[in-house]
């Protein structure tokens, strides 16, 4: 028998050659785009320590602290730190003189104004920076009583603080709630509480779900706003039930986004009549590129992962238990469809969520957003920088 042997063609091989590598680019794709959708939908509890502090100066002068340069802690304004992973935390103001010469980065240093320490101990080490600038409770933070009620919700009771207005007869029935941002805490709201009962509005601060302390969801992840504004609903059927005519809903970041969907889907939205949104998310898309690029994802990598968080074959791929539709968080393209007034601030400094659809959204609704833009803050501190312009503008709005 004669053996015939056939060489395959340069050709060939070249071409075989080529679909592994791209097989291979695509699955090295596809990682990229599963490990970036699943980072965006997973709740960040366990936060590193981002500050080092290098000195404390408590003496007889000026209170001061010394701690490693870096854009955050270069920021004006007032602040908080968590020490000790969490268990302690102080309070520090403007920035008094910084040393930003020597050429690594971890020599450069920042003295800022030490303004107390609210619990545990304040020495050189690690620490993490605290945008809220207050940490406790209503009361242990701003001296305001309040009640801890729960909030009967479809996912479970969630744990809501309720602050009384400064007089029942400012505003009877005028409620606010308010919804913090992602992987935050209520805290984060702990800044507004203070007007929001000097105008007179009975306050409910709840968690929503994926909270610590709040029920978990079926899947454990962030849905975008696309499940969480069931909890805000429950959180307005709540102050319904207690008495509440209208509510004003107040949204930082991600909390922006979940009002928005509250406000669309909702029944109970025609209660709402006022809306004031710190740094929102008003289009998913555009945060997820933004933060892609941040962190030098490819873009087809980051569409990808849109995509894998959209469809219901490849949901299990991110970990949620329904497809997220971007498409529907995108209040520029769905402007027509809003209708209740809105306060919208959003720096554009912003490093987090870029205030361009923001921008967008208030030219295209010119007779329902009243639009403030700062320079200067990063994400959600306009409050830190310049608190007395923060108040005045909503206290006008609300006004």
């Amino acid at each position: 028998m004669v053996e015939v042997r056939v060489r395959p063609k340069i050709s060939t091989v070249l071409a075989v050659g080529g679909v592994g590598s791209a097989v291979g680019a695509a699955l090295a794709s596809l990682g990229v785009a599963t490990y970036f959708a699943r980072r965006v939908v997973t709740p960040e509890h366990e936060k590193k320590d981002d500050t080092e502090i290098r000195a404390v100066d408590d003496g007889d002068g000026p209170r001061t602290i010394t701690l490693v340069a870096a854009p955050h802690t270069l920021s004006p304004g007032r602040y908080g730190l968590w020490l000790e992973r969490g268990a302690g935390h102080a309070r520090v103001g403007e920035v008094i003189s910084s040393d930003l010469a020597p050429r690594r980065a971890h020599d450069r240093t920042v003295v800022r104004e030490l303004i107390g320490v609210d619990d545990g101990l304040l020495e050189p080490g690690p620490a993490r920076w605290n945008s809220y600038y207050y940490c406790g409770d209503p009361h242990s933070a701003v001296g305001l009583d309040f009640d801890n009620v729960e909030v009967p919700a479809e996912i479970g009771d969630l744990p809501a603080w309720q602050v009384p207005p400064r007089s029942a007869q400012d505003r009877p029935g005028q409620w606010a709630i308010c919804v913090h941002g992602r992987s935050a805490k209520r805290e984060e709201t702990i800044r507004a509480l203070p007007l929001l009962h000097d105008l007179g509005y009975t306050t409910l601060v709840p968690m929503y779900r994926n909270d610590i302390g709040a029920p978990r969801s079926v899947d454990g992840r962030y849905n975008l706003g696309l499940s969480e504004w069931r909890d805000v609903e429950a959180a307005i059927a709540y102050a319904v039930s207690q008495g509440a005519k209208t509510v004003t809903l107040v949204g930082w970041s991600m909390g922006g986004a979940i009002v928005l969907q509250t406000l669309d889907r909702s029944d109970y939205a025609r209660y709402v009549d006022k809306v004031v949104l710190d740094c929102p998310v008003i289009d998913w898309g555009v945060v997820l590129t933004h933060n892609a690029d941040l962190n030098k994802i490819p873009r087809a990598a980051s569409m990808l992962g849109k995509l894998l968080m959209g469809r219901k074959a490849t949901r299990h791929l991110v970990g949620v238990a329904e497809p997220l539709d971007i498409a529907v968080t995108n209040w520029v393209a769905r402007a027509d469809e809003l209708s209740h007034p809105i306060l919208l601030m959003h720096s554009r400094t912003d490093d987090v969520v870029p205030y361009g659809p923001s921008e967008q959204l208030a030219e295209k609704r010119p007779d329902l957003i009243t639009l403030d833009l700062w320079d200067g803050p990063m994400h959600c501190r306009e409050w830190n920088t310049d608190a007395e312009r923060w108040e005045r503008t909503v206290r006008e709005f609300l006004s």
